[in-house]
C-alpha cells in the first residue's frame, strides 16, 4: 500500500466538528503530533533520534521499542501543538514533523479558528497515563495506539489583544481521556489520528 492510499486515519474532519463542539463550549477549540522524527538505520533496523526529537529506549525488542517511540512522538506531538494555539503567525510551530493525516489537517485548521476570533492558547498541556494499548511493530506501516490522560486546566485562553484570560465555563471537561494513533513515515513517528472519548479520567 502506497503513502497516497492509505486512509488517513480515523479522525474526520466530521469528528473533528464533534469533539471541538464540547471544547468550544469549554472556551477551547482543538485537541489537537509530534514525531520523533525518529529514522531507521538502513543497516541494523534500529531507529536512531533526530534533532528536537525525544530519545526512545534502546530495546532489542522491536514491539516494545516501537511503543517507546511512539509514546514519545505523542508528547513531542503536544508540545508542537502548544507553540501552534500560542502563535497567530504559525511561524513558531512545525507541526508537520510531528502529524500528518486528519491530525495534521484538524489541528492547523482549529488553530486558525482560534486566532482568527482573537483567541490564543498558552500554558502546558499534561499528559498523563500514557499506555499503548495496540502495537504493530512489524507491519507495512508500523504504528501504535496510545491511550492518554489529557488535561488542559493549565493550557489558558487568552484574548490575544488584551492578554487577558477569557472566562470559561465552570463546568468545562478540562481532563478526559483521549486516544491517538501513531504511524511510522519514512521522516518519523507522526500522530495520525486524535479521538476524545467524551469521559473525565
Amino acid at each position: 500500500m502506497t503513502r497516497a492510499s492509505r486512509p488517513r486515519g480515523r479522525t474526520t474532519l466530521r469528528n473533528w466538528k464533534s469533539a471541538t463542539v464540547l471544547l468550544v463550549a469549554g472556551g477551547l477549540l482543538a485537541l489537537p503530533a509530534c514525531s520523533s522524527s525518529d529514522k531507521t538505520n538502513a543497516e541494523t533496523g534500529k531507529p536512531s533520534a533526530a534533532p528536537k526529537s525525544p530519545s526512545a529506549t534502546t530495546t532489542s525488542d522491536p514491539t516494545k521499542a516501537a511503543q517507546d517511540e511512539a509514546i514519545a512522538a505523542y508528547e513531542a506531538y503536544w508540545r508542537e501543538m502548544e507553540k501552534l494555539y500560542a502563535d497567530p503567525t504559525g511561524r513558531k510551530a512545525h507541526l508537520d514533523r510531528y502529524a500528518a493525516s486528519a491530525a495534521l489537517k484538524n489541528a492547523e485548521a482549529d488553530a486558525k479558528r482560534a486566532h482568527t476570533h482573537g483567541r490564543i492558547y498558552t500554558g502546558r498541556v499534561a499528559l498523563t497515563d500514557q499506555t499503548v494499548i495496540r502495537a504493530d511493530a512489524e507491519g507495512e506501516i508500523p504504528n501504535a495506539t496510545v491511550s492518554s490522560c489529557l488535561d488542559i486546566s493549565k493550557w489558558q485562553t487568552i484574548d490575544a489583544e488584551t492578554k487577558k484570560p477569557v472566562s470559561l465555563p465552570a463546568n468545562r471537561l478540562t481532563k478526559y481521556l483521549i486516544v491517538s494513533t501513531v504511524e511510522k513515515y519514512p521522516g518519523g513517528w507522526r500522530v495520525t489520528s486524535d479521538e476524545p472519548q467524551g469521559k473525565s479520567c
